[in-house]
């Protein structure tokens, strides 16, 4: 198997690049200390992303803006805009698809491509990756860097190795020279508290967990060390998949709300703005749910959550909603609130619903009205039609983080 890992670089900070440049702005905000960030005042005062100026201040993701800005006082900052990245994650997506029907969107800035059936059509992996790297950066403005491989881990090990913009191979006999010498933090699946307990077994580098017994590593990190010790020799098995084929256990989304919420009525309507985008991608999936659950963070920071075994499945969203105000009266101690969220889980495909007893008379007419609503902002955007409840109001009618997709924002496909 020939495999290619696509990863834009900066993906946020490169597409509001674009974006800004296309609107006649003076200046590349790549070239200068940058970041994309939450506004502060919201309570979202988190760096997203960062340009490579900036990250000679030390400024990192996942540092709040107030950090960063220490570091820099005169860092530009910039509001994430996720509609526009899902339009540049489409685009790239629809580049890759020339080049394979098997391309999997492992997050919004990250593909994976099957290339094993495409050379005689395209040539040499190596060469399909500088086409793509350049065909990307010619006719979308922005970066990529392509990792190539004959597995997904060690193509995706291979697009680490350096940025921006450049292919990389890493073969199964390059492994030796090129990832063993890594820091073990630098492999895929090892976070901080596995590279903690590693570490304190003098396992340092990737190579000095690959020559160690893998009955060590099963004793000391159970069945995530036997992972971790396959991925340092390169070993994975698992295969290139379309996303409609994985089957995605729950979808939720929440928000941080930018004051502390006291009135009921007001969470109702934050809720309904959430379980709106999680309605959506539930039916985009092709599923039905039928366990609801609701998370609350009130102002010390102490979160519960509430949920709820649904005697049949659904997915429209008044019916979701319903439960979900229903959970929240029900856990709601009445304090402050500082964050919402809306999940849903336990699925079945749509398509093989039965009947069921406990259906509700106007089933029916809410999946019609769900499908025609969804029809309109499939064409023209999710805010061209919203409920009155949010008309002259001033919460979003549609909360929670991501355009609507099958794959979590950075970092992976999330199940």
């Amino acid at each position: 198997m020939d495999v290619l890992h696509i990863d834009a670089n900066a993906a946020y900070l490169s597409w509001t690049a674009v974006e800004l440049l296309e609107k006649g702005c003076p200046i590349d905000i790549r070239t200068v200390p940058s970041v994309i960030a939450g506004d502060p005042e919201n309570r979202h005062g988190i760096i997203l992303a960062k340009s490579i100026p900036a990250k000679k201040y030390g400024i990192k993701t996942g540092e709040s803006l107030f950090e960063a800005k220490n570091k820099c006082p005169s860092l530009l900052v910039f509001p994430p805009d996720y509609d526009l990245y899902m339009c540049c994650s489409n685009a790239m997506y629809q580049i890759l698809l020339e080049y394979s029907p098997l391309v999997e969107r492992y997050s919004i800035d990250e593909c994976f491509l099957d290339y094993t059936a495409s050379h005689k059509l395209f040539g040499s992996p190596v060469a399909a990756a500088h086409a793509i790297k350049n065909r990307i950066k010619t006719e979308l403005g922005y970066t990529v860097n392509v990792g190539v491989s004959s597995t997904k881990v060690l193509a995706k090990m291979a697009g680490e190795l350096k940025k921006p913009n450049l292919v990389h191979t890493l073969w199964p006999e390059e492994i030796p020279a090129k990832m063993w010498p890594l820091p073990i933090g630098a492999l895929f699946m090892v976070g901080h508290a596995t590279k903690k307990k590693l570490e304190s077994i003098n396992i340092r580098t990737i190579g000095e967990l690959a020559q160690t017994k893998k009955e060590h590593m099963k004793a000391l990190l159970k069945s995530h060390g036997l992972l971790v010790w396959n991925l340092a020799n390169g070993i994975d098995d698992s295969p290139v998949t379309l996303n409609s084929e994985i089957l995605q256990k729950s979808v939720g989304n929440s928000t941080t709300i930018d004051h502390d919420v006291t009135d009921r009525t007001e969470a109702h309507i934050i809720l309904l703005a959430l379980t709106e985008r999680v309605a959506m991608r539930l039916r985009k999936l092709g599923y039905l749910t039928s366990v609801v659950s609701v998370s609350i963070k009130n102002n010390s920071f102490m979160r519960y959550t509430h949920q709820l075994k649904l005697s049949n499945s659904i997915n429209s969203t008044t019916e979701i909603y319903e439960n979900v105000c229903r959970l929240f009266d029900q856990s709601w101690k009445g304090e402050p609130l500082r964050h919402l969220g809306v999940h849903v889980s336990d699925f079945q495909a749509s398509k093989t619903r039965q009947i069921c007893m406990f259906d509700r008379s106007d089933s029916s007419k809410l999946q019609d009205i769900d499908k025609a609503v969804d029809k309109i902002r499939a064409r023209y955007g999710t805010r061209a039609i919203i409920r009155g409840s949010f008309v002259n109001g001033s919460i979003n009618p549609i909360q929670g983080g991501v355009n609507d997709s099958e794959y979590i924002m950075m970092g992976g496909y999330e199940q």
